[in-house]
């Protein structure tokens, strides 16, 4: 008796974790029992990491925010200052730009509505997902719920208009569409200031180079210098946002230190009175004298804010407390003393408009913080360029961005991320931009473009999170939309009308990049739901194996599929061609989760097909954002351990579900004990024999079946349809990275298995 108690003790302690039902225990999918084991939420960082962050951060995020003094003032009044005053009302302007949209809204507020770490258009929309079945993208299935990047949270429901904006959403596919492309949009429109931000950075920095020596340096020779820098820049990147970030934050606190001190020198000596800046009334004054042209030059005034969204952006490479130090302590207060010191300098030198910054340096000054300028403006690029990096990373999880290698270039923290091509594009983009505009005039229509659209966007985002996830009072609802919201509404307006100068570009690197993202989510959601549709079931599985039984290879085959539950349509292609199968079979579907690292004991969720004796198996691999394939960990040896592991815990779980359906009858207790051995002795040594077989399939070699699915428009499509999916997507397909390389999976060991979906 205490034998059989003991063993049912230790069974119980395996099964630790695992679901019961009622009294008696409930045999459950493996995979859903397993799921539940998913690590739970990053654990709080300590004070010494989070101050190191911070530190990091300044060398990446800030740079694009913290050089635009260096031209700001220039683009404010391109033809000169007519009044002596408007400078009080640029500067007033500025002012409460800066505080009002990247403290208060991005610092504050944005950053709240992080999804687990992440920052951007796309972790705005994943989050809302989160809490609402509004997503086209197929994360939702119910074969996909426990183990997908999406698992939906559900919301509280204390308030009647959280329950009714979610259910209305819901409801409507024109809402939902509508969601999917303005986060399209949004992301397409960071990337494009990830092209437009190097270009306006590197050009006024080395205009600096023109104003120390006008004759030797042409409008020419600059462009190029200005190329040849940006091809440093992004050769720089290969090296991670960790070493990228120290080795460029203390150039920036350099330049801050400068900024702030050559602003607090100029406030004194020149105009400490411009200080009445701060009163908005020099706003309303320097409408009333300039009207239109005042409203044009708030085009000029967004370029204060370049590099607000990379806040937000970045947020995944640091910690969202790391961000709001650094901004605060650092950035702001830097960026005001030193437009309070350009402002104080320019009421004297009305004159040197054109180039505030450079004749504001004090004697003896120039060539160091010229030099620092260069550089600063060199990193100021970092910052949406390594926003780049993370929404792309964000919209390859939502399949809505073709396949790209991403490089995890920081063991330690969370989201410090390189994507070789798209580093590689974006730095052609840049070169060609720079040789088309040759100036920052020319760019600052572009640019400004871009900046407010991903803000409005944002903050049409925001509100859909504060009423129906945070639950935020209307009030504060109603004054967010009021101040920030018609705030950027009106920078719209003004930097729209400089559209034909330059303003098309962003929007066209928009559409183009919409196109892409849209047509390859468009496929790949049709694509999910006709392998859904036609995908295998056990039973057929079985007849399957059966007819090939004579025919059973010795070895493992792995398949690869998007189906977490379910065996794809591609299977039995397989099969109909090639009648034969390894003696294990593995349907291994490849998952991300939104955590740093998926400890190794908890990355494998198995599930057996019936009958048992078929070995056929179910797979899903969960990898959290930094977790990367290497030769120390072979991913085949961990899976075929895990696989071992669970023959062995789905044994025991048989057992106790044997023991606990066997009708109570009034029985000696040595008759009971008898039978529990008998069971025991058959379970010990089933689960012997199939990890021997498995043991064996390993042994004898490991093929790895990759499904090449070629995808065509169904008979009777309309054109556009036709165009999309016949054209444009195996265009796309042909040209970029396939999932084999992705997944890095040995070439000399790989099949692949080709296959026509109609759709």
């Amino acid at each position: 008796m205490s034998s059989n108690k003991q063993n049912q003790e230790v069974a119980q302690h395996q099964l630790n974790g695992k679901k019961l039902s009622g009294n008696s225990l409930k045999r459950y999918d493996s995979l859903d029992l397993e799921s539940s084991k998913v690590p739970g939420a990053k654990k709080a960082l300590k004070w010494t990491v989070i101050l190191k962050l911070a530190f990091q951060s300044i060398g990446v995020v800030y740079g694009d925010i913290g050089t635009s003094p260096l031209y700001v003032f220039a683009t404010i009044f391109p033809n000169g200052v007519t009044y002596n005053e408007d400078i009080l009302g640029a500067l007033s302007l500025i002012f409460y730009t800066i505080t009002l949209i990247p403290l208060i809204k991005y610092v504050f507020i944005v950053l709240r509505a992080n999804d687990n770490g992440d920052g951007g258009t796309f972790a705005l929309y994943s989050l809302i997902c989160r809490y609402s079945k509004v997503g086209l993208i197929p994360s939702q299935q119910p074969e996909d719920k426990d183990v997908s990047n999406f698992k939906i949270g559900l919301p509280d429901r204390r308030t009647r208009r959280a329950s009714k904006l979610k259910s209305n959403l819901e409801s409507s596919n024109f809402a939902k569409f509508v969601l999917l492309i303005a986060t399209m949009l949004g992301t397409s429109m960071v990337i494009g200031d990830g092209i437009l931000a190097p270009c306006v950075s590197v050009l006024s920095a080395v205009g600096g180079l023109k104003a120390a020596a006008p004759s030797q340096l042409t409008e020419g020779r600059l462009v190029w210098i200005a190329v040849a820098i940006l091809l440093l820049l992004f050769m720089f990147q290969r090296f991670g946002t960790e070493k990228v970030g120290n080795t460029f934050a203390p150039i920036l606190c350099l330049w801050f230190i400068f900024i702030a001190g050559i602003g607090l020198y100029n406030f004194v000596k020149y105009d400490p009175t411009v200080i009445r800046a701060l009163n908005p009334k020099y706003i309303i004054d320097y409408f009333k004298r300039n009207k239109k042209n005042a409203w044009i030059s708030l085009g000029g005034v967004v370029m204060c804010i370049t590099g607000g969204e990379a806040l937000f952006a970045d947020v995944g490479h640091f910690s969202v407390r790391s961000v709001q130090i650094s901004m605060c302590c650092v950035t702001y207060p830097a960026l005001i003393l030193a437009y309070l010191g350009q402002a104080a300098f320019l009421r004297k030198n009305i004159d040197d408009i054109s180039d505030t910054f450079y004749k504001s340096i004090p004697n003896g000054l120039y060539w160091p913080v010229f030099a620092v300028a260069v550089l600063a403006a060199i990193i100021a690029s970092q910052a949406l360029i390594s926003g780049t990096f993370a929404i792309i990373q964000q919209s390859l999880a939502l399949g809505c961005f073709p396949h790209v290698k991403i490089v995890h270039t920081s063991t330690k923290y969370h989201g410090q991320i390189y994507i070789p091509e798209v580093n590689n594009l974006l730095m052609i983009a840049c070169v060609v931009v720079t040789l088309a505009f040759r100036t920052t005039e020319n760019l600052s229509s572009a640019y400004g473009i871009a900046v407010v659209f991903v803000m409005i966007l944002t903050s049409g985002f925001l509100v859909l999170v504060m009423i129906m996830i945070w639950k935020t009072h209307i009030l504060f609802v109603i004054m967010y939309v009021l101040i920030i919201g018609s705030v950027e509404l009106i920078y719209l307006s003004s930097v729209l009308y400089k559209f034909t100068q330059g303003g098309y570009l962003p929007l066209a690197f928009a559409m183009f990049l919409m196109f892409i993202m849209y047509v390859w989510n468009y496929v790949y959601r049709k694509k999910y739901h006709f392998e859904l549709e036609h995908k295998i079931s056990p039973l057929k599985v079985k007849e399957t194996v059966d007819e090939t039984n004579s025919h059973r290879l010795p070895g493992l085959a792995i398949f690869y599929s998007e189906l977490v539950h379910g065996i794809p349509p591609i299977f039995k292609h397989y099969v109909e061609n090639v009648p034969a199968l390894h003696s294990v079979l593995v349907f291994v579907s490849v998952k991300s989760l939104p955590i740093s690292k998926v400890p190794i004991e908890e990355r494998f969720l198995f599930r057996r097909v019936k009958p048992s004796d078929v070995y056929v198996f179910r797979c899903a691999v969960r990898y959290g954002y930094n977790d990367v394939r290497n030769e120390e960990e072979p991913f085949e040896r961990l899976l075929v351990e895990r696989l071992k592991e669970f023959i062995r815990d789905d044994s025991i779980l048989s057992l106790n579900a044997t023991k606990s359906n066997k009708v109570s009858t009034e029985q000696s207790v040595n008759v009971e004990l008898e039978s529990d051995c008998e069971i025991q002795e058959v379970e010990t040594s089933s689960m012997e024999r199939d990890i021997q077989v498995v043991e064996r399939a390993y042994s004898v070699g490991v093929v790895h079946l990759v499904g090449e699915q070629d995808v065509i428009a169904s008979k009777g499509s309309n054109i556009v349809k036709r165009v999309v999916i016949d054209y444009a997507f195996n265009f796309l397909k042909r040209n970029l990275r396939q999932s084999s390389k992705v997944f890095d999976i040995p070439h000399k060991r790989m099949l692949k298995v080709g296959m026509i979906y109609e759709i």
